[in-house]
């Protein structure tokens, strides 16, 4: 007896779910809409809102401001009021007291609109069918004279605070009670074609300006998006040439204070060498010394050696200086811009960094005139004071507008991050002739006068018979006292 197996199929997949067509999706969305415009937050607070009057000669009369800023509140309650005089002229066998109680009642929901204007718009219908019956107008339900300016009012505030997909639904809903009711009642009501006509044109005239509303507002918000994506990227652009220039200003100033501990380190290794005989105290200080100075030299080059760029050759040639000042000016002239150098103090030679940083500096200001000040002439003043070094580049007016350059005004920012590097300050600006002025001050104070040292007195020593120091011969050399000579660097 032998047993068959069969094989069996899987089974087949779950389905995920029937899809929707275009259709149910476009009734879904719909119906969401309706949800989130006329049923969820129908009791917020919404309150008509309060102008902001620009200033103008009529503006400044006694109460106008407050007036044209309460513009709404005025129009709203001007159609309620009116609205209210209508109900006490359309009472049939009625008395004065009943028609103000059935006008207020009418126009209840028209008050409730200025602060809950989807809850007011919700009891329009009813209170609108009701106060018609009463009032003796039960053949044009649901609205009479009152119920019709009611409904007007409220819908168009509520149009413009929810928008134009709330006001085709609130134009749909009011067709529908009037058709139900009129279905309901077999009353034919002949104000139902003139209050959707109206109703119509009031909410299409409060969709479209809710609309252009909503487009001036995004075309603002996309305006004020771009002015701060533009200063974002100003920002990041200045920050990045003040980066820029510091790094640059890093590897000058390594190359020069390198080239000094390097001759403080040479200097102190030959020191030794220049002395007869030297205690082992100075030799030990001198090759501590050359020990520190190497270290602080290799510290210094692993440190700043994070700023130097892949691309980047140390020059071959030294860092200019203010002495070289003249070659610079002679560049300037030869492209055609006149330019004048006045010194005024005593000339003295400052740091190495303040030296260069005022090349720069004037090297940046002449390309400026350069570039932005066509046919102008310059000027380059130079003072020197016992403090520091103020330097002033001032051009005249330029005889054409310059042409658009790209990055205008980073130059500035790198001599501002100079000057600041330096302890100095620097102020850039036009000036009253139309020129262009740029001026700084670099500290740089003159070195402390060393005072001599006191002459100790010598005391007289006591006798002794030990042997009398004898006089030198004549060809013989004195004996000179220990002194160091020194290398005076640039």
């Amino acid at each position: 007896m032998t047993q068959t197996t069969g094989t069996t199929s899987p089974p087949p997949p779950r389905s995920a779910g029937i899809r929707k067509g275009p259709e149910a999706q476009l009734i879904s969305a719909g119906l969401r809409a309706f949800r989130d415009d006329l049923v969820r937050g129908a009791w917020a607070y919404r309150p008509l809102p309060v102008l902001n009057v620009p200033d103008s000669e009529t503006m400044r009369l006694p109460g106008m401001r407050r007036l044209a800023s309460h513009a709404p509140h005025v129009l709203v309650f001007g159609s309620i009021l009116f609205a209210l005089l209508v109900s006490l002229s359309t009472g049939q066998y009625m008395s004065l007291p009943e028609l103000m109680v059935l006008g207020l009642f009418a126009v209840a929901p028209a008050v409730l609109a200025a602060t809950r204007p989807v809850a007011a718009w919700w009891l329009t219908m009813p209170v609108g069918a009701f106060a018609s019956v009463l009032t003796g107008y039960g053949d044009t339900l649901p609205f009479g004279p009152v119920s019709f300016l009611v409904t007007l009012i409220v819908s168009t505030i509520a149009a413009a605070w929810q928008g134009p997909r709330a006001a085709l639904w609130m134009w749909l809903i009011t067709a529908a009670f009037s058709l139900f009711v009129g279905g309901m009642t077999g009353v034919g009501s002949g104000s139902t074609v003139p209050l959707l006509f109206f109703l119509g044109l009031a909410l299409t005239a409060v969709s479209i300006w809710h609309f252009r509303r909503t487009t001036r507002e995004t075309v603002r918000e996309a305006h004020r998006e771009v002015s701060a994506e533009r200063s974002a990227t100003a920002a990041e652009r200045t920050r990045a040439v003040r980066l820029e220039e510091r790094t640059t200003i890093a590897r000058e100033l390594h190359d020069v204070v390198a080239h000094h501990m390097s001759v403080v380190a040479i200097q102190a290794e030959a020191a030794p060498y220049r002395v007869e005989n030297p205690p082992q105290e100075l030799a030990d200080a001198f090759a501590a010394i050359r020990e520190s100075a190497v270290a602080a030299l290799t510290e210094l080059r692993r440190v700043l050696g994070v700023v130097r760029a892949d691309d980047y050759e140390a020059p071959d040639a030294p860092q200019p200086v203010l002495a070289d000042l003249d070659r610079l000016l002679d560049g300037v002239r030869e492209a055609g811009v006149p330019v004048e150098k006045l010194v005024t103090g005593r000339r003295r030679e400052l740091p190495q960094g303040v030296e260069l940083s005022a090349y720069r500096m004037v090297q940046e200001a002449l390309s400026n005139v350069l570039r932005h000040a066509p046919g102008a002439s310059a000027r380059v003043e130079l003072a020197y004071v016992p403090v520091g070094l103020g330097l002033r580049v001032v051009n005249d007016a330029p005889e054409r507008p310059a042409d658009p350059s790209p990055g205008a005004g980073q130059g500035l920012t790198g001599m501002r991050e100079r000057a600041a590097v330096l302890g100095g300050e620097l102020h850039a600006g036009p000036d009253e002739s139309g020129g262009f002025e740029v001026s700084a001050f670099l500290p740089a104070p003159l070195p402390a006068p060393e005072e001599p040292a006191p002459a100790e007195p010598v005391a007289p020593e006591p006798a002794s018979d030990g042997p009398v120091p004898r006089e030198p011969a004549p060809d013989e050399a004195p004996t000179t006292p220990l002194t160091l000579v020194k290398k005076e660097d640039r």
